[in-house]
């Protein structure tokens, strides 16, 4: 479907890649990862033929259609379900020439078409992602000039998933998602059937949507089969055997540069020199092994504090008296409290992280903390209230004016910005650096409670992690608000549920959260499903309700035959993991080549990934055939 072949490509003297070669089969899936700056959103763009390359080709079938999110989030008064609609061009224009059109034949034709293409089931399928991505029905019918920027997006996504093209491209799809979104998208994509490249620094993502991995490293596309886990696995491995050979060869090197030097003058071994020296030149250097240094984090250890750090008693938040987003929280937070946030954007979450920061006052109730508690507090849009002109140095100086340069500048090292680093204006930092600027500024402090809102939203994958370990090695208490699952799942040791004007634990983890979510989207289509049902046995037209049943039948045909393959696959593949098994168990095996027993174990190792990433496809899909009510 798409073939790179000798790509080179330049900006601003720096070579992004220098003779990258990638070839992504039709129906392929692959998520391209690399460093911040390492060029994955350039490579789009080049894709989409919006800057040229300077060398090789970038080649697609005829006639192929590409996808991506447009960059403008929508506007006007247009409906978000219209404006999902519309970005069916193909369908758009020839409804728009059947209210036109006389000759009975193209009508015939236009109506060929429209069947298709599926048209008839396109305002429920457009409803369907647009549910799965935060909106319910009565939002989907209202202007997009309704929303803010972030929720616009999410239609903007929306209107990429429906279009479906042949080729899908997304860039960090998940920013703009809360948590509950991000995983509807996660089990959407996973059973997606299409071409699709995915930039993200999301790795539970990358683990469930993906068929291989593309790590864009040195200028080239390195590609891994499998998803996240696995690329990180083998990719350490082989830069472990390439530094272990390379230090042979190294070894190897200084034994053939010593016997020259000690003989080169002797008549006797002066041809053996010579020799050695044509040895040495001819010996094919091997690459030096260049991790790119991932900045760490330490949040400073708080002063030891006796329990609890914050009770919220009877509290009532909120911005209008009128309409009060919480009307009565009873909260205690502790200092080895480790607590997520869960529940769908506009619950109430960053309200109630403002107040646990002291930003947004309480309308009645109080919240009591000891005198000595320092609050840290993280919130995305804080790197817009970054001063553009003011260096990292001289915006830690004016948190901490009493402080000396030599702790500043330490407390800035634990962040990256070790040495000059420190003294670069914030204009000139990436959305990450600005991030870790946040990190350092809200810690200087020594704070007993990190109040974390969408932390993640500029890290890279690599630095996720290393916040990761941070939040687990700090001494103090964490709340945080993420869409990321892995940051979660490693961090948090509890959950609690912001949902109907109130917060409370949530008896379960992650697992049961998506069940639960589930089960809720489920019971909502099932609704809908006996609602038209009923429509259909209050209808007096009989060919009414035949087109009723046809309908609900097209609206599932994809995942049933998505269903279908998926059963299919695992069959053969488990058919070829007992071949595999039945050869490896053949004690004559053993008495042949190694080659042939090691080629085997790595043919088992494959199937059985393979076996698992079409039984995840299989889940998916039979998950959302669930949502639909239908029977499989």
């Amino acid at each position: 479907m798409l073939h790179i072949n000798d790509l080179t490509y330049r900006i601003g003297g720096r070579v992004l890649f220098d003779g990258a070669t990638m070839a992504v089969p039709a129906g392929h899936k692959v998520g391209i990862v690399g460093p911040n700056g390492s060029g994955k959103s350039t490579l789009f763009r080049l894709i989409l033929d919006e800057v040229h390359p300077d060398g090789g080709t970038i080649n697609m079938p005829l006639g192929a259609s590409i996808g991506r999110v447009a960059q403008e989030a929508p506007g006007g008064s247009r409906s978000l379900i219209d404006t999902v609609l519309e970005a069916d061009t193909e369908r758009a224009r020839l409804l728009a020439a059947a209210e036109t059109e006389e000759s009975p034949e193209r009508i015939a034709e236009i109506h060929t078409r429209l069947a298709d293409i599926g048209a008839h089931t396109a305002p429920a399928r457009a409803a369907a992602i647009l549910a799965g991505l935060g909106f319910d029905e009565t939002a989907q019918n209202q202007p997009c000039t309704a929303f803010s920027g972030g929720w616009r997006m999410r239609v903007a996504l929306a209107a990429a998933l429906f279009r479906h093209p042949d080729v899908l491209l997304l860039d960090e799809p998940t920013n703009h998602l809360d948590l509950e979104a991000a995983l509807w998208l996660e089990g959407h994509l996973a059973a997606w059937r299409g071409t699709l490249l995915l930039i993200s620094h999301d790795r539970q993502l990358l683990n469930r949507a993906v068929d291989e991995i593309v790590h864009l490293e040195g200028t080239k596309l390195n590609r891994y089969p499998g998803g996240y886990d696995r690329f990180e696995r083998v990719r350490r491995e082989r830069l472990t055997a390439q530094g272990r050979l390379r230090d042979r060869q190294e070894a190897e090197r200084r034994h053939i540069q010593s016997f020259v030097d000690r003989f080169r003058a002797k008549a006797t071994k002066a041809r053996q020199a010579q020799s050695r020296l044509k040895m040495l030149a001819r010996m094919e250097p091997i690459a030096t092994v260049i991790e790119n240094r991932t900045p760490t984090f330490h949040f400073p250890d708080p002063e030891a504090m006796a329990p609890p750090l914050m009770v919220l008693d009877d509290v009532r938040l909120g911005y209008d008296p009128e309409k009060p987003v919480f009307a009565k929280l009873d909260i205690r937070i502790d200092p080895d409290d480790r607590i997520a946030l869960i529940g769908a954007n506009g619950n109430g979450k960053s309200t109630l992280m403002k107040s646990l920061a002291g930003r947004l006052k309480p309308q009645a109730g109080r919240i009591v903390t000891p005198s000595k508690l320092r609050v840290g507090y993280f919130a995305q849009h804080q790197t817009d209230e970054l001063d553009a002109g003011r260096t990292a140095y001289q915006h830690l100086n004016e948190i901490a004016p009493k402080m000396v340069e030599p702790r500043l500048r330490g407390h800035l090292g634990r962040f990256g910005f070790e040495g000059e680093k420190a003294d670069i204006p914030a204009e000139k930092l990436s959305g990450g650096e600005k991030a870790r600027l946040l990190f350092a500024l809200m810690s200087i402090e020594m704070p007993g409670v990190l109040l974390l809102d969408e932390p993640t939203n500029h890290l890279d994958v690599d630095a996720r992690e290393a916040l990761v370990q941070a939040l687990n090695e700090y001494k103090g208490a964490v709340i945080l608000v993420s869409h990321d699952a892995h940051l979660i799942d490693l961090v948090a040791d509890r959950l609690w549920l912001v949902a109907d004007g109130d917060c409370k634990p949530f008896d379960g983890d992650l697992d049961d959260y998506r069940r639960l979510l589930l089960d809720a989207r489920r019971a909502s289509r099932r609704a809908e499903k006996a609602e038209r049902a009923q429509e259909r046995a209050t209808a007096v037209d009989k060919k009414a309700a035949r087109q009723a049943r046809a309908r609900d039948r097209a609206e599932t045909k994809q995942l049933r035959q998505t269903i279908v393959d998926a059963e299919k696959r695992v069959a053969t593949l488990e058919k070829e993991r007992a071949r595999i098994q039945a050869e490896l168990a053949d004690p004559g095996i053993y008495k042949g080549p190694a080659d042939k027993v090691t080629q085997a174990q790595i043919a088992l190792a494959r199937v059985e990934t393979s076996i698992r990433q079409a039984e995840e496809a299989w889940l998916a899909a039979q998950a959302a055939m669930e949502e639909t009510g239908a029977d499989a």
